[in-house]
């Protein structure tokens, strides 16, 4: 299990943006849906990681720096396939070391309020993120909860 830095428009990524598109479309109208597709994410303010496993892409995360201290989590998505193994526990670890190594203290995230989303609204509690209010430019959205997290 390998994950590095890599670069978004990457040809054999094109399962996991498919997949992560289509699941972020399957219970939110357009106007809550905040994910950035793979070419926004191809931008020198955002660090883009793959999750891959003897070679095959499995997972993805990103974040995006918000200021000096303040970053963002975007696309994270792990395979449904490859779900249950602990790899987006993997991967939010990678990101929050990441993070802080590049020296910033507080991470925040955006993800859904409906159901479908409640594994990684506990993944994100479990690693220690709590609800806070909407942050850089998003509003108060019934669909969205909003969670940040001090990095130590």
């Amino acid at each position: 299990m390998i994950i590095a830095e890599e670069h978004p428009l990457t040809p054999d990524l094109e399962l996991l943006f498919q997949r992560h598109t289509a699941d972020m479309h399957a219970d939110t109208p357009p106007e809550s849906i905040h994910m950035m597709d793979k070419g926004a994410l191809a931008v020198p303010d955002i660090r883009f990681f793959v999750l891959r496993d003897a070679g095959e892409p499995l997972g993805m995360g990103a974040y995006k720096r918000i200021d000096a201290g303040h970053a963002e989590i975007k696309s994270m998505h792990v395979l449904a396939e490859a779900r249950g193994r602990g790899l987006s526990k993997t991967m939010l670890d990678h990101l929050l070391a990441e993070a802080q190594s590049d020296g910033f203290t507080r991470l925040s995230l955006e993800t859904g309020s409906q159901a479908m989303f409640l594994p990684a609204r506990r993944l994100y509690e479990r690693a220690g993120f709590v609800e806070c209010p909407p942050f850089e430019g998003y509003r108060e959205d019934p669909m969205s909860v909003f969670m940040t997290k001090v990095l130590a």
